[in-house]
């Protein structure tokens, strides 16, 4: 019976010190997951609120609803050649949307026709070196994209643009065609006539690297502007 009691009295006691050591540990064991699962719930409430941001950005970003469209006679001089620079005629085409009212994305496109005269084979003779050139057509079309920032003034609305595209030029007579990377950088004004039609003149450098070279081109350009 001692015997029994003794074991008995074991028993309680061990029972006795494993509870008290886990009612020690558990507020420790439930703090630390409490604080696991408050971190992780902030993590998911501030990627939540950061996306709903996002969106809401991207949601007030303006579409552009308003902005312009310009068709008009274009004047291109361009150094294709490496002994000659052409004066080429067409037209261009653009349209401008308005992200705010001072700030625009301009899509332009241009096209340009005539000739130029290239270097052909070089003779001997006893009066020196004689090199020859042939009188080729040319066509080159751009297609640019870009940022544009403008500011009314009474009737005139003064703007300049920076763009980056595409350029494709054809040389007949056995010239080749040709496809590169264009930039250009200009500004021009409009002169408001009525709403909503404008007059614009406008001004940019073109450079082009076609058959391994650079081109540095000036076009000019005059056309009715149509606002909407």
């Amino acid at each position: 019976m001692r015997s029994s009691s003794k074991c008995n009295s074991h028993i309680l006691k061990f029972h006795a010190t494993d509870s008290y050591s886990l009612a020690s540990n558990t507020p420790h064991f439930i703090s630390a997951n409490l604080e696991s699962e408050v971190t992780i719930v902030m993590r998911k409430i501030g990627l939540i609120t950061f996306t709903l941001a996002l969106f809401s950005a991207l949601a007030s970003a303006q579409i552009p609803t308003s902005g312009n469209v310009f068709f008009g006679y274009s004047y291109y001089n361009t150094d294709l050649s490496s002994i000659d620079r052409a004066n080429t005629n067409g037209w261009e085409l653009s349209v401008e949307g308005k992200v705010i009212p001072w700030v625009g994305i301009v899509a332009d496109f241009d096209g340009h026709y005539g000739s130029q005269n290239f270097p052909a084979a070089c003779q001997v003779t006893p009066q020196g070196v004689i090199c020859s050139s042939v009188n080729a057509s040319v066509t080159e079309h751009n297609c640019l994209f870009g940022p544009s920032v403008s500011v009314s003034v009474g009737k005139f609305r003064p703007f300049a643009e920076v763009m980056i595209g595409g350029a494709h030029v054809n040389v007949n007579n056995g010239g080749g065609s040709d496809t590169s990377f264009a930039t250009a950088v200009g500004g021009g004004i409009d002169y408001k006539i009525f709403r909503p039609r404008a007059w614009r003149f406008q001004g940019d450098y073109i450079q082009t690297r076609f058959f391994s070279t650079t081109q540095n081109n000036l076009r000019l350009s005059t056309g009715i502007v149509l606002r909407f």
